[in-house]
């Protein structure tokens, strides 16, 4: 039996080789139109800011080592043209020669990934996307062939985009950062993605949301914002697309996403050829439709998978909750499941959870600050999606959530996970411990809440903001309107309150949620704004740029 598998990085090379440990007497060749196969591509920016120093610690594997150990004909340089599906064949371009040869397969694997959009030139600019090794050399060269004072544009604010921001930085390059839309890493809600843009411009990057480039003219880039910039050279992060040409020639069925169609054994609509990787449909684990999900761990996952179904197991997909981390510079970003702009846009009921904890036990030295949100299905207490962002400690907190969702675990459920304390790792009450809380109090009715962008609408219908928090914090940052009752003396000072509906804020929400208590039990209708004054702030922020942007 003879499998051809196109493609040498994520998906091509898992695939490979776990179909070499099931069956050691198939034929299995893998072609690879670039240089090189499977090497660390997540690491590529960091090879660039000197973050990871030798070049050769990114090439995992080359065609000889996988020969000598898994038996692989694997062929660097040969790009795969098309595929006759009825003959069972490819035809094969070896790029060194130019020759072409026609290669027979009893079972094809497409793992070609996805490419960049296509962007218009920019001429008189040399202009690079950040996903080869070739990229990276290029970009390499262009910043050590940089005059003084470098500069660099980045177009696109998601996780690659910030990626190479951060790294381009390192290297001394002053970065101008657009992004299309109204803030950075689109897979975050707005409150949530602000600090990342501080912690950017505070290290002197440039950053503009809601921009894109008008034109390109003499080494003169014009941006829609009226800004006029004359950099060194662009790195173009502005997203990918399916890589479908091959599955077009092989008359494959495309999904509603653009990407490649398969069922949950990774087979397309022909029986002999499957499809893993970035191009690749997956099936969203909330929705149950068809989704892009660009992440390395699934291409790796379908990559063995497939080997699996291929050697005659039984292997399936499970559905995809696209959880996925990024850091800038100081700064740790990190979602699971969906956002809550998503859950509106699909016109889904939620609940939302702002929390605001620490790293660990505070009167251990170097706790740091986290901002924490849940998403939760107000019927079944399902979690329907969660962001993270902060230093030390979000990876562990978004995958003990994402472990959770995959496990059916509700929001209210979070609270009573048993999770390893000591002071230096956590608290006795771990963050994700104080959002099962949380959620608790408002499945059960012990306490209401509002989000930062309901309040204009209350304040507005005549409810009366009271900020719980002390004298001095007050005087630091207020809501504009709010009236300033420290909690502790909330008990004596009932009679300031005028009559009608309350909204109580703290700093994070936990002493909001202890005046709610004491105002309800008073016979005052009275609810806590979510996440209190910090998530306000970072809410509040984001709206007037994006209305200075309108």
């Amino acid at each position: 039996m003879r499998t051809i598998i196109v493609g040498g990085v994520a998906g091509g090379m898992s695939a490979a080789t776990r179909l070499r440990r099931l069956d050691e007497s198939r034929d299995i060749v893998v072609f690879e139109r670039g240089p090189y196969v499977s090497y660390a591509n997540c690491g590529l920016p960091y090879f660039v800011g000197g973050v990871i120093r030798d070049r050769s610690a990114l090439l995992l594997q080359t065609p000889q080592s996988l020969a000598s150990r898994f038996r692989l004909d694997v062929r660097t340089g040969h790009e795969v043209l098309a595929v006759d599906a009825a003959e069972r064949t490819v035809t094969v371009l070896d790029l060194a020669s130019g020759e072409t040869a026609t290669e027979g397969y009893d079972e094809l694997i497409l793992a070609v990934g996805a490419s960049a959009w296509e962007a218009a030139g920019h001429p008189g600019i040399p202009t690079h996307t950040l996903r080869t090794v070739e990229d990276v050399d290029a970009i390499g060269a262009l910043v050590d062939a940089a005059a003084d004072h470098p500069a660099a544009l980045v177009v696109g604010g998601g996780f690659i985009g910030l990626e190479a921001v951060e790294n381009l930085v390192r290297r001394g390059i002053h970065v101008t950062l657009v992004q299309r839309g109204p803030h950075l890493l689109s897979p975050l809600d707005p409150e949530m993605a602000a600090p990342l843009e501080a912690q950017l411009r505070s290290h002197g990057v440039d950053v503009r949301t809601a921009v894109t480039i008008d034109a390109v003219e003499d080494g003169v880039v014009v941006l829609s914002d009226g800004g006029a910039l004359r950099p060194d050279f662009i790195v173009d992060a502005s997203g990918v697309v399916p890589s479908v040409d091959l599955a077009r020639t092989a008359g494959l069925a495309l999904g509603a996403t653009g990407g490649i169609a398969v069922d949950a054994h990774n087979r397309t609509s022909d029986a002999h050829i499957y499809a893993v990787g970035d191009g690749v449909e997956k099936v969203d684990a909330l929705s149950g439709d068809a989704a892009l999900v660009t992440m390395a761990g699934l291409a790796n996952r379908h990559g063995r998978s497939v080997a699996d179904v291929i050697a005659g197991h039984d292997e399936r997909n499970t559905p995809a909750l696209g959880t996925a981390i990024v850091k800038v510079f100081e700064t740790v970003a990190a979602k699971v499941g969906w956002s809550e702009r998503q859950l509106t846009a699909a016109d889904r009921e939620h609940r939302v959870i702002h929390t605001h904890p620490t790293s660990h036990a505070t009167y251990y030295p170097g706790a740091q600050p986290m901002s924490m949100k849940l998403l939760v299905d107000p019927a079944t207490d399902a979690i329907l999606g969660a962001q993270v962002v902060g230093g030390e400690g979000v990876d562990k907190r978004i995958d003990v959530i994402a472990v959770a969702m995959a496990g059916g675990i509700t929001a209210s459920g979070l609270a009573r996970l048993e999770l390893a304390y000591a002071p230096q790792f956590g608290s006795a009450k771990d963050p994700v411990n104080q959002l099962g809380y949380v959620a608790d109090n408002l499945r059960t009715g012990a306490t209401r809440a509002v989000q930062w962008h309901e309040l204009d609408a209350l304040l507005a219908a005549g409810a009366t903001l009271v900020d719980v928090r002390t004298a001095g914090e007050h005087a630091t940052g207020a809501i504009p309107g709010a009236v300033n009752i420290p909690v502790d003396d909330l008990r004596e000072r009932l009679g300031e309150l005028p009559d009608g509906p309350v909204v109580v804020h703290c700093q994070v929400g936990q002493r909001g949620h202890t005046a709610a208590r004491i105002l309800a039990q008073h016979g005052r209708d009275a609810v806590n704004l979510d996440g209190g004054y910090r998530t306000w702030v970072a809410g509040a922020a984001t709206r007037v740029r994006e209305a200075v942007a309108a």
